[in-house]
């Protein structure tokens, strides 16, 4: 396959309700579309930026993007493998660039032969219908309870809480939805928020009125090894690894120094669906858990890494809700929901078109 065109452009969809992390807030996705073109067809990718989450943020990434693309048309790919390793070669310095570069490139490539990315992967055996979670952003109170209500009405138990400001009032507002909204499953995201003895002390606090807990994710900062590796001994909890997970490096890391007991591979910060499929399967065989994420991406983003949930022989929790947290919809394909359920659509490549394009 050989790369005739490559482009970027803003992806910039406004959200229903704003989106709040321990780090930060957005109100739209900050995100490039990265089209490649190539042997008369398309393929697409999304570099999706959350900083601090990311290091980059969209200007950088369409920075990027302006003085990279030109250089990839010519460039011939023949392999999943040197789909990654040209994305990586030329976008180096921006890491959720090279992820979308080559998940664009691993579609377009998918495309061109007639296949969906399993296939290109040479995975015969794929899961079809995925259950995810739904995000509740840090609020206060009565909007948590709001938003919970929303989301339980529709079906969702799997919350995915966002806490890391202040255990205290957090844990009320759980505790609240926990005595009011029945059956719900919890799953804590700190985002490198709390130290281990604030991570631990909600836990005791949740616990001691029955919320149940499925895990907790990135409950310290990324570096905070010995703070993550504490939670582990005593909190009785899975541990996921989020921010401390960006690199294989990352990965032999957090299992010698017991850190985690699961990790969250998300395409943008691990240089795309094969760099992060690879990984899996490596953590797989290292005992950890797996929980496919993303940042806040549109049905693109959302369809690469369900694809990727989905191409993995096991999956603990699939965190795949960002799409139905926008106000409109780009795209089309790649998968149909109904309420918490996901059901991957066969197609070429990743199976999404632009609705402009596909109208």
């Amino acid at each position: 396959m050989q790369i005739t065109a490559a482009h970027a452009e803003p992806l910039e969809v406004p959200l229903r309700e704003p989106f709040t992390i321990a780090t930060a807030q957005m109100v739209a996705t900050r995100a490039a579309l990265i089209t490649i073109a190539a042997d008369a067809t398309v393929g697409l990718g999304e570099a999706a930026c959350l900083p601090p989450v990311t290091r980059e943020d969209l200007p950088d990434v369409m920075l990027a993007a302006e003085r990279t693309l030109p250089r990839l048309v010519g460039n011939a790919v023949v392999s999943p493998e040197a789909c990654a390793s040209l994305a990586a070669s030329h976008a180096q310095e921006t890491p959720v660039l090279a992820a979308a570069l080559e998940c664009a490139l691993v579609d377009a490539l998918a495309r061109s032969r007639g296949t969906n990315v399993a296939g290109l992967f040479g995975i015969a055996s794929t899961t079809r219908t995925l259950e995810s979670d739904i995000t509740i952003p840090i609020a206060g109170e009565a909007e948590m309870m709001r938003v919970g209500s929303l989301w339980h009405s529709a079906g969702f138990r799997a919350f995915k809480a966002k806490v890391g400001k202040s255990w205290e009032e957090e844990s009320r507002a759980l505790c609240n939805m926990h005595a009011s909204l029945p059956g719900l499953r919890f799953r804590l995201d700190a985002n490198a928020g709390f130290t281990a003895q604030e991570a631990l002390a909600m836990l005791s606090e949740l616990r001691r009125h029955g919320v149940v807990v499925e895990c907790f994710e990135q409950p310290c900062a990324r570096d905070d090894l010995d703070g993550m590796a504490a939670v582990v001994r005593e909190g009785d909890v899975d541990v996921v690894a989020d921010e401390s997970l960006r690199s294989a490096a990352d990965l032999d890391l957090l299992v010698r120094r017991r850190a985690a007991t699961s990790v969250n591979l998300k395409l943008v910060k691990l240089g795309g669906f094969g760099p992060s499929l690879a990984l899996g399967l490596r953590a797989l065989r290292e005992g950890l858990g797996i929980m496919v994420g993303g940042m806040v991406e549109t049905r693109l983003g959302m369809t690469c890494a369900a694809t990727l949930a989905a191409c993995l022989p096991k999956v603990k929790y699939a965190d795949l809700d960002t799409a139905w947290l926008l106000a409109s919809d780009p795209f089309v394909g790649g998968f149909a929901s109904e309420g918490p359920m996901i059901t991957m659509i066969e197609g070429h490549g990743f199976g999404v078109s632009r609705a402009d394009v596909a109208r």
